[in-house]
């Protein structure tokens, strides 16, 4: 099982500029997290300490029995997968199934290892029927896609998604969605960078909120979004169920679309035709 630490980090890029300040964070194998902030909050600096893109100024970041110092990008890339923000970032082959079959293959897995994680990862993206094609004959979203499967592909125990709702339409939040689930039902740690509020109170339990280069909060969306300091700080919005059932003054908080629908039946009558 593969934890993932991060023990008082701080981290300043060599032009000086400060991202990260005394971050401590523990990740036990096999949760589903969302983290949430806005830009330059520190969260895309703080996922690239956990797969060794880079390294902490000071303090430790361990995963499983590795501290990232002592290793390389690629020999974490073993532990932890990275999903860029940009997927133009990450794509390389002009083929679909070549994009996505690389990781397998440069793991070191067998051919039929290979050939099994690559279809498996095509058709959890939703990608199948593309996999002939050239990525940049895709839209965006679809891009997006077909790096995420590239890293799913690679079987890492834990997955970093930065931004993957990004562009992505109702189909592609419900695929997003799906995916959530089968990656945890399989034991993998989901780390998952969005601005999406109704995405994070619909798919995840734990949030992790980042604001001023520091973690400011690490909760259920149930408290979180009902904390007018903390969405203050971090200047987030909540969902916009949350911001229905205030202009209701509903006494307790309410993230579900379910719950604030039978709120609403239960508390208003129906206008009369008459």
């Amino acid at each position: 099982m593969t934890h993932l630490v991060l023990n008082n980090v701080s981290f300043q890029y060599p032009d000086g500029t400060q991202a990260l300040e005394n971050v401590s964070l523990e990740i036990p194998q096999g949760q589903r997290i969302a983290l949430v902030g806005q830009n330059g909050a520190g969260k895309t600096t703080a996922v690239k300490l956990m797969n060794g893109l880079l390294k902490p100024t000071t303090g430790e970041v361990i995963v499983g029995e590795w501290n990232t110092t002592s290793k390389t990008t690629a020999q974490l890339s073993r532990k932890v997968g990275y999903v860029f923000q940009n997927p133009d970032d990450q794509i390389f082959h002009n083929e679909v199934i070549k994009e996505v079959r690389f990781g397998p293959k440069n793991m070191g897995f067998d051919l039929e290892r290979v050939e099994e994680m690559t279809q498996w990862a095509l058709e959890l993206c939703g990608i199948s029927q593309y996999a002939e094609e050239n990525p940049y004959n895709l839209p965006y979203s679809m891009r997006k896609f077909v790096t995420v499967a590239s890293v799913i592909a690679m079987d890492s125990d834990i997955i970093i998604l930065d931004e993957p709702t990004a562009g992505q339409d109702k189909i592609g939040l419900e695929i997003l969605g799906n995916l959530l689930e089968t990656l945890e039902s399989l034991g993998k740690t989901v780390i998952t960078i969005t601005h999406d509020m109704e995405f994070v109170t619909t798919h995840f339990k734990r949030i992790i909120v980042m604001a001023n280069r520091r973690i400011i909060a690490d909760d259920q969306a149930m408290t979180i979004f009902y904390q007018d300091d903390i969405l203050t700080e971090s200047m987030l919005k909540p969902p916009a169920v949350a911001q229905m059932a205030a202009l209701l003054n509903i006494p307790h908080a309410v993230l579900s679309k379910k719950e604030l629908i039978a709120y609403i039946k239960s508390h208003y009558q129906p206008l009369s035709s008459e």
